[in-house]
């Protein structure tokens, strides 16, 4: 797949795209490296604006992790863990705050599943980590 200056969709989401599709297809496997932005830039004719747009977008949806002065790679996908649910709770999914995202340790994109007990009690799970079971 090439990018197309001449399309009407822009070339950072053509970037966006094709590094997605290489991801999900696993020729760019967990823990790999996704290139310079220099690299990039050269490699598929664009700005480095442009790269860095691309990147954001798959950071932004918890493919890739990226922090300065360390290169961008595969986000590995984490062990998930059963948390059984009772019944009468209810779930719902939110992006975490700045706050919850330290504490729990988790990267940009990924959401958090908040489950509310009906006591009152509520608790947050990032949404990579946990599966949900009802019993």
């Amino acid at each position: 797949m090439s990018i197309d200056p001449r399309s009407h969709t822009p070339v950072y989401v053509q970037l966006a795209d094709l590094l997605r599709d290489q991801i999900e297809s696993g020729e760019l496997p967990p823990g790999a490296r996704i290139g310079s932005e220099a690299r990039l830039s050269q490699e598929y004719g664009i700005g480095r604006d442009a790269v860095r747009m691309a990147i954001s977008v798959l950071r932004s949806e918890g493919l890739v992790t990226s922090s300065r002065g360390h290169p961008t790679q595969v986000r590995p996908r984490p062990e998930r863990r059963l948390v059984e649910v009772p019944s009468g709770c209810t779930i719902s999914t939110r992006m975490p705050n700045s706050n919850e995202r330290r504490q729990m340790d988790m990267d940009e994109g990924v959401p958090v599943l908040e489950v509310r007990y009906p006591d009152g009690k509520k608790q947050t799970f990032p949404g990579d980590e946990v599966e949900l079971i009802s019993p």
